[in-house]
């Protein structure tokens, strides 16, 4: 579909579903309940497959195994080297089966299936080729004790049982982002997908099993976040929850958390990223940054550059081109090549979307582009964009998770930085400007865990990820994730009669 019409027939086959059941201590497994769920094709609002709903029984099931693996199993008692192993021959495996892989995500949540065969799925395998690399290369530290009587040392241990909740906008990376640096560390997990995309997880499940992996190290039970994830976040033999999503589901797991055993919690929240463009900014390039910013993966990204703000001597260059590129934005199917934009994951989630389209007209922002449905099946909105956004709109507050942007004009550097710090969230922000002065200024005075410049979207293996403020309190990605999921123990003794101190 382009501009509401069709833009052609998919290009590839859709996959054959071949797992929908919990895996749990290495067997694929119904529900204790019998109870199923619906996936849905947000291509055309259709059922893929029905889902086992794992629920409260099942998560213990699935803890008791991840538990007895970690006591008494081999993972966390191995070599770092025999666990890179492992986890390279896993990675082999993903590779072998990335067509499948960017398959299942592309019909169960709307995602494009070329970007998934050349982003999202390589991605998801240079996550675990990176943290095997790693996993022998945990040390601790010999300390120099004020005491001379004493001799200490540190040991990094694995953090024991994981809980991993991950979201639907991006199913294969978030799985591969919180499950792989807890692999390394030499923890057992059980993995919560999300219930809009469960396929990918599953499909990674069994291919665990192919590689390796001791029975219990990895589970995955699909099912529902008020009962299964409930279940997760209060479990009292859970050492660790690791979430993404939003801030309000954020702020429930952390009060599970607190109300049972105190389990470690790392949050990867929402964001209202800003992107700033300056005067001297390349129009052309300013403008690219600003639609993939916020377009990209149908604006379902948390980094989102949903705030562009321009300033006032360019402004007028920025938007006319921004519109210009716009135009040949193609929305459709995502099994087609040609579509840079596929369906919102769920009726939900379009619903939403729209909703804010809704207050934005009626609060008064001018809408410049977009804001329609596309054809008469599927979630699929047109790229939209408003102007003459203020601050107290709704479209400028709230994370919106779609294909919605708001334009502001902004005068001086210290105008253009207030404004971007005029959000809850602390999760990302652009830059565009050739002014090294101005980029070194701007981007120390952002209050954002991430600073892309002259680029967006810019994620790299080796470099940390997270936010400030009410974005989220962990960093994954790098050795920062592989720390989170260790503990650090420190060790003294008595020195008697040594000839060094």
């Amino acid at each position: 579909m382009k501009n509401g019409k069709c833009n052609g027939g998919a290009t590839a086959e859709l996959p054959e579903i071949k797992f929908t059941k919990l895996f749990i201590n290495g067997q694929f497994l119904d529900a204790a309940s019998g109870k199923t769920f619906e996936t849905i094709d947000p291509r055309n609002g259709e059922v893929i497959a029905k889902i086992a709903a794992g629920d409260k029984e099942d998560v213990d099931l699935a803890v008791n195994a991840a538990r007895h693996a970690f006591d008494h199993g081999p993972w966390p008692r191995m070599t770092g080297f025999e666990r890179a192993r492992i986890i390279n021959k896993y990675t082999d495996l993903i590779e072998q089966n990335i067509e499948e892989l960017a398959a299942l995500d592309a019909v169960d949540g709307g995602k494009l299936f070329q970007m998934g065969k050349i982003g999202d799925i390589p991605a998801a395998a240079g996550h675990f080729r990176y943290y095997a690399g790693a996993a022998d290369k945990i040390h601790g530290e010999t300390l120099r004790m004020t005491r001379p009587s004493l001799f200490g040392y540190t040991l990094k241990e694995p953090i024991g049982v994981v809980g991993h909740i991950i979201p639907w906008n991006f199913p294969s990376i978030m799985f591969a982002m919180k499950v792989a640096p807890a692999l390394a560390a030499g923890c057992t997990m059980v993995v919560k997908p999300a219930e809009q995309t469960p396929l990918s997880a599953l499909f990674y499940a069994h291919l665990s099993k192919e590689a390796g992996f001791p029975d219990g190290v990895i589970n995955v039970v699909t099912g529902f976040g008020s009962t299964a994830g409930a279940a997760i976040a209060s479990h009292m033999d859970i050492d660790k929850v690791s979430f993404t999503g939003s801030t309000d589901v954020g702020r429930k797991i952390m009060q599970a958390a607190a109300t049972s055993n105190l389990k470690k919690v790392s949050l990867e929240l929402g964001g209202k990223s800003p992107l700033l463009i300056f005067d001297d900014a390349d129009v052309n390039k300013a403008a690219e940054l600003a639609l993939l910013g916020c377009f990209y993966n149908k604006g379902e990204i948390c980094v989102a550059s949903s705030r562009v703000f321009i300033q006032e001597g360019i402004y007028d260059k920025v938007v006319e081109k921004m519109l210009e590129k716009a135009k040949e934005w193609t929305v459709g199917d995502p099994f087609d090549s040609s579509s840079r934009q596929g369906p919102q994951v769920d009726k939900k989630q379009y619903e939403k979307v729209l909703s804010y389209i809704e207050h934005g007209k009626n609060e008064g922002a001018t809408l410049l582009t977009g804001g329609n449905t596309i054809g008469d099946k599927g979630y699929y909105i047109e790229p939209t964009i408003f102007a003459d956004v203020t601050e107290d709109m709704k479209i400028y507050k709230e994370e919106i998770f779609g294909p919605v942007m708001s334009l502001m004009k902004f005068k001086t550097i210290e105008e253009g930085i207030k404004c971007a710090n005029n959000t809850k969230y602390g999760l990302a922000a652009g830059i565009v400007s050739q002014n090294i002065d101005v980029i070194n200024t701007v981007s120390r005075s952002i209050k954002a865990g991430v600073i892309w410049v002259n680029c967006y979207f810019a994620f790299d293996l080796d470099s940390p990820y997270g936010g400030y403020k009410m974005s989220g309190n962990c960093r994954e990605s790098g050795m920062d994730a592989l720390d989170s999921y260790l503990q650090v123990k420190s060790i003294a003794m008595p020195l008697h009669n040594s000839p060094w101190m």
